[in-house]
């Protein structure tokens, strides 16, 4: 990311957490998965991925035009895990904890079972941890 803002001049990042569940529920819209409830329709997981990774924009993309934040690749955030961070966060715009041992990913993957890729379901890993089911989604902040 720091090589890409370099090159373009831009500040790409990492979204948080909250940022990427409101981008994922279609601006914060009750959805299962990113996109709705029929899971087939916008997503690639356990039962209809082929066990591999699809190229971006092949499933129905969600209310604001956002594909494959339900399946595909889990994607990571950039928010420190909490475990309590749902129960103790403000409502608005919610900032994850300033320092920890893990960081987030959301969304599920190609590989995973329906209740793993809601909109809802977050994991934690250690930010070193790699594995073909991991990737990412940038956010642009504005100037």
């Amino acid at each position: 990311i720091g090589r890409l803002n370099g090159k373009t001049g831009k500040s790409y990042r990492l979204p948080t957490e909250a940022e990427w569940e409101y981008a994922a529920r279609s601006g914060g819209k009750k959805e299962k998965y990113a996109g709705g409830d029929d899971l087939d329709r916008v997503a690639w997981y356990g039962s209809n991925s082929g066990n591999k990774t699809h190229p971006v924009g092949t499933k129905a993309p969600n209310g604001l035009g956002l594909s494959d934040m339900s399946g595909n690749v889990w994607e990571w955030c950039q928010d420190w895990y909490g475990e309590k961070f749902y129960g103790e966060s403000p409502r608005d715009n919610p900032r994850g904890p300033s320092s920890g041992q893990y960081r987030l990913l959301r969304g599920g993957s190609w590989y995973d079972i329906p209740e793993y890729v809601r909109a809802a379901y977050r994991v934690r890993y250690l930010p070193a941890f790699r594995d073909n089911s991991n990737g990412f989604r940038l956010s642009l902040s504005a100037p």
